[in-house]
């Protein structure tokens, strides 16, 4: 790979900002570091960089405020790197706007991977369009394992309409505006047509590793679809006592919600 644009490191310790350097510069990105917080968010923005890697744990202020500031000007995918897999990080730094969250040490194979799969997938986050008279679409029953996302059309299922095509969602006209993951993870389970997907399933969705039967998978990346998951049922408005749309198969994964009677 060459040419792929500006990389920027954001990490205190030498020895890892070297080896996310020499990492990313073998990819084929331009690299530039900082040591710190408030140096990284300047160099992201003086060098329009197109991927960021952030440590969480940084000496003046923390990678989550450094990634609310780049969020303030740039679309960058961004790395957050740390020590800590737990819930409440996972969740921070999803909604402060992170693109990928990798738990310390790493394999800088797998970094690289993470990267390559971030770069293939749309940018943007769902647009809130007006609504439109899809036609309706079959739902498939398919295999446990999360199918390519494919251009299939739109997709029903008890008030809800998803339409790959314009990347919207609607239940009963009212747009609602989820991130790409919230999206592909709803699509890959909307497909699945009540298929269980393991949450292995859905991080190779996310991660766009739909192919590579190998791909590592941490406890990081399936407590990372949990919480997109969490995420999406409460901007679906779910009730936990009756699910209408995500139902959670306890120890493996989740799966649609049965259709309910005049439901489309």
């Amino acid at each position: 790979m060459d040419d792929l644009g500006v990389a920027v490191v954001i990490e205190d310790d030498a020895d890892v900002r070297n080896l996310l350097e020499g990492v990313l510069s073998q990819a084929g990105f331009e690299v530039h570091t900082a040591v710190d917080g408030r140096e990284g968010v300047e160099v992201v923005r003086h060098k329009q960089a197109n991927v960021v890697t952030l440590d969480i744990g940084l000496p003046d202020i923390d990678g989550f405020e450094v990634l609310r500031r780049i969020r303030n000007f740039s679309d960058a995918y961004v790395v957050m790197l740390t020590g800590r897999t737990e819930e409440p990080d996972l969740l921070s730094a999803l909604n402060a706007g992170a693109d990928d969250y990798i738990a310390k040490p790493f394999r800088p194979r797998e970094l690289r991977a993470r990267v390559a799969a971030m770069m293939r997938r749309p940018r943007h986050e769902i647009q809130k369009q007006a609504p439109e008279e899809w036609p309706p679409g079959p739902v498939h029953a398919g295999p446990a394992k999360a199918a390519p996302l494919a251009n299939t059309g739109a997709l029903h299922h008890n008030g809800l309409i998803l339409d790959h095509r314009t990347r919207s969602v609607a239940i009963h006209g009212e747009q609602l505006g989820l991130t790409r993951s919230e999206f592909d993870l709803l699509h890959v389970l909307l497909r699945g047509g009540g298929a269980v997907c393991t949450r292995s399933d859905l991080v190779k969705a996310v991660r766009g590793d739909l192919y590579e039967e190998d791909a590592y998978i941490s406890e990081a990346d399936e407590r990372a679809v949990e919480v997109h998951i969490g995420n999406l049922r409460r901007k679906l408005k779910e009730d936990p006592a009756a699910p209408r749309w995500l139902q959670t198969v306890r120890g493996v994964g989740y799966r649609l919600a049965p259709k309910q009677p005049e439901q489309r």
